[in-house]
């Protein structure tokens, strides 16, 4: 009786880091999308699509991939705290520091790209690489997505760290839940 009581305790564990991870997806995408029209000073993104622009498709779609990359691994640390057996104080605090490391991740992994097309726009000098975007240039779309790409998987290790660092199951023990 208990193994089958474990067993569901751990599946209802699943299912909240399922729903979790969905949830922090979606704002990821959301978020991805705003970053993207604030950073873009004359294009309207949806006009654009509408019209089959595909650089701005594919530079939208990178800067989602992008944050998504960087955030999964506040995601990872975060379910890695909820584990069976622990009390109903110790997931809360698990929750809570897990949603202060996602936040934590979401600003790092937003400047992480403001600073990269900051230093692309910088080093193009002959290139203005959101005319160009607006414009359908698809080779401009797929240097820029390679380099929020190459940004988000050297970032990520380092949100993961930071994660690690405030390690939700240690800092309840600390507390006594």
């Amino acid at each position: 009786m208990v193994l089958v009581v474990e067993v569901f305790e751990s599946l209802a564990i699943g299912c909240v880091q399922l729903l979790i991870g969905l949830m922090l997806a979606l704002l990821s995408a959301y978020i991805g999308l705003k970053v993207f029209d604030k950073m873009t000073k004359n294009i309207e993104e949806i006009k654009e699509l509408k019209k089959g622009n595909v650089a701005v498709g594919i530079l939208m779609g990178a800067i989602i991939l992008s944050l998504a990359n960087i955030v999964q691994s506040g995601v990872v640390a975060l379910n890695a705290s909820i584990i069976p057996g622990m009390g109903s104080g110790a997931i809360m605090v698990a929750f809570a520091i897990g949603i202060i490391n996602l936040v934590i991740g979401l600003l790092i992994a937003v400047i992480a790209i403001y600073i990269a097309m900051f230093i692309l726009d910088k080093i193009t000098t002959d290139i203005d690489e959101w005319e160009e975007i607006k414009r359908g240039n698809v080779a401009i779309a797929i240097l820029m997505s390679a380099i929020l790409f190459a940004v988000s998987f050297v970032v990520q290790s380092g949100v993961y760290g930071i994660s690690r660092a405030l390690d939700a199951r240690v800092i309840a023990k600390i507390f006594g839940f």
